[in-house]
């Protein structure tokens, strides 16, 4: 039996949550808003999982929609490409799962051989939204895999890129952790056979000097040449290059405490400096580990592989065959469903074409196409079927085309950060400081002039300005993904607060594809509205939705016959009355002089009511956002759609060359790069493929999406369109993150200067560089976390 949640009167379904019908549907003396809903709860309670609903209230995504086409998953070619092993008896496969988001679903998909025997195990990995399942290749396909997860609410998100992409590893990541376990570790015990010379034990140290000393030496050797080896290869790398980066002063450093240390120990003049050898390098690899933390499950590098789907169904002889993506050929006759992308350039041969293009160019009105007419790759059908003759392969479309356009794929310059110019200077500086330090006592007392080179590069090590820009813009990362705002990496913080051009695409992005808005233009009683908002929820169409939105009404009437034509109109009767709501060629209406829009025409029983138009909103804030904005920055809209919106949007960009219609993909980049050259600092805001080639040549592109799972191009950055307006906040937090690194790094230089004035002198004790530099590592990182947590409240993101 499943687990009981407190029983009242429930207004929403049990598995996801969503509004109850007048009628919903019932189980076990549980209501749910679909069968689809009311089926995972079957298949769950047949197979004793009802722990799934005790961990979470409503843990499950709403299934009123279900995509069950899973044919292609019966082609061997297609499997071998998306599996990560196959042997005769074993196969294992890693898919992305959108739907995961909390402990139920981690529960759940754990037990997945509860459900089918032919899988033997599944592990989640939370963080990506991924689950790796080990099945039986002789009891189960592939397919039936997916259809299981399908079944219960967990649907895979499968795309070409998933065939052609190269499969990340988690090498680099598990090297840098152990990297920092050798040297955690190293740091620990060195510290402990250090403490005799701290206190100067000198009975004790004569007997075990030597025995502690070499003991040092032995711990500092993997600390040294494993976990510090990519300091001294990245700056020989920077210096063949003739340039000096940070690394450079923290390798010499390293390799001047690890020389002098072994030196001292097998002269036995001293204990060496190993205990702070292991504690710089352990702590600027946590800076380090810290500034490479970013979103798992996030992809930044998208393209049109991600939009595609693996295979298509080809027409063969009058059957229906779904054949792999890049075996598509010229001649080859598809048929797309609903809601399918036309995957390549084809000819219209049969059905109604009505097709949304937005993702491509922009245009947010669909383009309706008739028979003969050439369709271009990148569309998405939204009436029925329709079948097609290919007329270019994939690899030639115009959509691959313009993708593949060299400007599009170029890289631009790297962003440079504070602690990248400092360096160079920093470097420079240090070496003077310690060679004047040198030959000072070289002309003055010999014996002090190795003593005093070695000390300067030791204690002016730059561990503190090493920390001061990662553990800062790591307190930033995490202050942004509370807000819903993922960057690709932390240096695109600092790039942030030098932006002074702003530039928007206008569908998708200042506008809310979500929050269409309605007015009724007829009269309708509260009976007939409450009618057609009943209707209306039985419909996918994300007007249909949007107009349950607008109306606002619980549902309370049952609907029969129920019809849809997709894209068109619905239908069906209410308490004797048959309620119509559409199009007007739908409903068969010969009206003229309809205002721009789109229109949801209402007749009830063959009476013309009228009808609803909607029309486009802008998102919650993009007034005072531009407002904002604009005292602060040059802001420019470039849009693919055509101009009806102009004058609306004149109060938001009163200058003419600050609005641009109809630019094609190409127009975009190239006025980018116009502003460019004017040595603006440009940042786009887009969330299509007509928009790829703009994000990647501006400074900065940010994607805006109502669903970071859902697809984004190619970009630096990902804002949840729910916090669009909070983008001046995050360019202020970005201003003050920048202010924190040069505090800190003026911090860091007082540190530096206190300890130069004993190093110059040559006499430095092991002890002062044992207790200065951690102190000054220390009081950087606190300091750096509260100062920009102190400003994330300021701003009110915190």
């Amino acid at each position: 039996m499943l687990e009981t949640k407190s029983l009242s009167i429930e207004t929403n379904c049990y598995h996801c949550g969503e509004d109850l019908p007048e009628r919903p549907y019932t189980l076990d003396d549980r209501n749910f808003c679909c069968l689809g809903c009311k089926g995972v709860y079957q298949i769950l309670s047949s197979h004793n999982l009802g722990n799934y609903y005790a961990y979470n209230d409503v843990p499950g995504k709403t299934q009123q929609q279900q995509t069950l086409h899973f044919e292609y998953l019966d082609e061997p070619a297609i499997v071998a490409d998306l599996v990560d092993y196959c042997d005769e008896k074993m196969t294992v496969i890693t898919l992305y799962i959108p739907a995961i988001h909390c402990s139920s679903c981690i529960w759940l998909l754990e037990n997945l051989y509860k459900i089918n025997p032919g899988i033997i195990q599944s592990r989640i990995d939370f963080l990506k939204k991924q689950v790796a399942i080990t099945f039986n290749n002789t009891d189960l396909t592939l397919r039936k895999v997916v259809e299981t997860l399908s079944s219960i609410g967990y649907e895979p998100l499968i795309s070409l890129q998933d065939v052609v992409k190269k499969q990340q590893t988690s090498v680099g990541d598990r090297k840098l952790i152990t990297q920092i376990a050798v040297a955690g570790f190293c740091f620990g015990n060195s510290m402990l056979l250090s403490f005799p010379e701290y206190f100067g034990l000198s009975n004790f140290e004569s007997a075990f000097k030597n025995f502690f000393g070499w003991l040092n030496i032995a711990f500092a050797l993997p600390v040294v040449f494993y976990s510090a080896r990519d300091y001294f290869i990245s700056a020989w790398l920077n210096l063949k290059k003739g340039i000096l980066n940070l690394d450079f002063p923290l390798a010499l450093g390293i390799a001047v405490m690890f020389l002098r240390s072994l030196g001292e120990i097998a002269t036995g003049t001293g204990a060496g400096f190993v205990d702070t050898l292991c504690g710089l390098v352990f702590f600027i690899l946590i800076g380090k580990w810290m500034q490479a933390h970013t979103y798992h499950h996030l992809s930044f590098e998208r393209d049109y592989r991600s939009y595609f789907p693996v295979a298509v169904t080809v027409i063969e002889d009058g059957k229906d065959k779904p054949v792999p993506l890049d075996q598509l050929k010229k001649g080859n006759r598809i048929l797309i469903r609903s809601n399918e992308i036309i995957p390549a350039d084809a000819i219209l041969l049969n059905g109604e074409a009505k097709l949304d293009f937005s993702f491509v160019t922009g245009e947010s009105i669909p383009v309706e196409k008739v028979l003969g007419e050439v369709v271009y790759a990148g569309g998405r059908q939204l009436s029925g079927a329709i079948e097609l003759e290919v007329i270019k392969p994939v690899s030639q479309s115009y959509l691959t085309r313009l993708w593949n356009n060299e400007t599009f794929t170029a890289d631009k310059d790297r962003i440079k950060t504070f602690s990248g110019k400092a360096s160079k200077y920093f470097s420079v500086v240090l070496l003077l400081v310690a060679t004047s330090a040198g030959a000072f006592w070289l002309f003055t007392d010999p014996s002090k002039a190795l003593a005093s080179f070695t000390a300067v590069l030791i204690i002016a090590c730059p561990c503190a300005l090493a920390l001061s820009s990662p553990f800062t813009l790591a307190a930033v990362l995490s202050v942004f993904d509370k807000n819903k705002f993922y960057l690709k990496n932390t240096a695109v913080i600092e790039e942030l607060a030098r932006i002074d051009t702003f530039i928007f695409d206008k569908t998708g992005t200042i506008t809310n594809p979500e929050a269409a808005g309605f007015s009724f233009k007829g009269s309708l009683t509260a009976d007939q509205k409450q009618m057609i908002s009943d209707l209306s929820r039985n419909s996918g169409h994300p007007l249909s939705r949007e107009l349950v939105k607008w109306l606002q009404l619980p549902a309370k009437y049952r609907v029969s016959d129920y019809k849809e034509k997709v894209g068109r109109g619905t239908m069906g009767n209410i308490n004797g009355y048959e309620i119509k709501l559409g199009s007007a060629a739908f409903l068969g209406l010969n009206l003229t002089n309809l205002p721009e829009g789109s229109q949801v025409h209402v007749v009830i029983n063959s009476e013309y009511l009228g009808y609803f138009l909607s029309s486009q909103q802008w998102r919650d804030g993009f007034k005072e956002l531009i407002q904002k904005l604009g005292k602060r920055a040059d802001l420019h809209l470039l849009s693919g759609d055509q101009d009806h919106d102009r004058n609306n949007l004149i109060p938001f960009f009163p200058r003419v060359q600050q609005l641009q219609f109809r630019q094609s993909p190409q127009d975009k980049l190239n006025y980018v790069v116009k502003l460019q050259q004017a040595k603006k600092k440009v940042l786009m805001f887009g969330d299509g493929l007509n928009d790829a080639g703009a994000l990647k040549q501006s400074d900065l592109g940010i994607a805006v999406t109502d669903n970071i799972n859902n697809f984004t191009p190619g970009c630096d950055a990902i804002l949840d369109g729910a916090n669009f307006s909070k983008i001046p906040q995050f360019i202020q937090q970005a201003k003050d993150a920048v202010k924190v690194i040069h505090m800190s790094f003026a911090i860091s230089l007082a540190y530096n200067f206190i300890g130069l004035l004993f190093a110059v002198q040559g006499i430095m004790s092991p002890l002062f560089a044992a207790i200065l530099m951690p102190a000054s590592t220390v009081t950087i990182i606190l300091f750096t976390s509260i100062t920009a947590r102190l400003y994330a409240k300021k701003n009110h993101l915190l």
